[in-house]
């Protein structure tokens, strides 16, 4: 009988083809780089083909590489559902789950939320992943999570979305700041301010952007920072203001800082939710997923 590439060998090209690099290739496949040179000389064995022209500095993949690693991906993501209906046929909310939360979501909702989860489901094991939102969608997508819990509005392309609950933004300055203390801070008063952002990659970016009714491209030439704690610590400084999601207020992320919190006049917002794929065997339990998360919304 004919030899076939096998699952590993396939999901140790798609790894190379998106890394160009054995040694990332060979992390993201929780492998040794000698086990993943192995398994893609092997699989050039099975083919007769190469799959990747190699040097010391960079992976350069063939044509036909390419062709094939886009070939193996759908075949990962139909045994990725073959599996899932193989859990389907098991009790609902049970055995493993693969979560995936966007950086302005997972450390401020998910310590209030996961031990009432774990004792409303006991069967079920979350396996947890941080990832900016683009990222996040792509490993949803091929079959990498199962689901995510992301910011709303974002093209989420094909994928099904629940609303769980309304994030507003609150209005940050430091103490000694003209509108320190506003009972409500109107987006006008923003327009001759510095406003410090999330770099770009943050879906809090372009959300808080459009909380201010500004675009993009003033923005640019503003204090960027990775994180929502090195926003905070800026505008405790006095280099500038910015807005922060009430979830991370209420996670207590300005304790201990001399930061003036108001809300905003238009009273905007973003909306957190979970997405997953429409095809998965188990959206229904997605969507109990959801509305158990909604419920929990209120949890101290």
């Amino acid at each position: 009988m004919k030899r076939l590439p096998t699952m590993k060998q396939l999901q140790y090209l798609v790894a190379l083809a998106e890394t160009r690099h054995f040694a990332r290739a060979a992390e993201r496949c929780h492998i040794t780089q000698s086990t993943l040179s192995a398994g893609i000389r092997d699989l050039e064995s099975v083919l007769g083909a190469a799959v990747a022209e190699r040097s010391n500095r960079h992976v350069l993949m063939t044509r036909t590489g390419i062709r094939i690693a886009e070939r193996a991906r759908s075949l990962l993501r139909d045994a990725e559902e073959v599996m899932e209906l193989a859990r389907a046929g098991r009790a609902p909310m049970t055995g493993e789950m693969r979560l995936g939360v966007i950086p302005t979501i997972g450390p401020f909702y998910l310590p209030r939320v996961l031990p009432a989860l774990r004792e409303r489901f006991p069967e079920l094991t979350i396996y947890l992943r941080e990832e900016q939102t683009a990222p996040l969608l792509g490993r949803l997508e091929n079959g990498e999570l199962d689901a995510g819990l992301i910011a709303l509005p974002c093209d989420t392309g094909g994928l099904a979305t629940g609303v769980i609950f309304e994030d507003e933004f609150l209005f940050a300055c430091d103490r000694s700041h003209p509108l320190a203390g506003a009972a409500e801070v109107p987006l006008e008063a923003l327009a001759g301010e510095r406003l410090l952002l999330l770099e770009e990659g943050h879906c809090l970016r372009g959300h808080a952007l459009d909380a201010c009714e500004m675009g993009d491209t003033r923005a640019r030439a503003q204090f960027e920072a990775s994180s929502l704690h090195t926003l905070v610590q800026m505008v405790a400084a006095g280099i500038g203001v910015t807005l922060i999601p009430r979830l991370a207020v209420d996670a207590r992320i300005a304790e201990g800082t001399d930061i003036s919190l108001s809300p905003l006049a238009a009273r905007a917002s973003r909306r957190v939710g979970l997405a997953w794929r429409r095809t998965s065997s188990r959206a229904e339990e997605f969507g109990m997923l959801a509305g158990a998360l909604r419920e929990l919304v209120d949890t101290p």
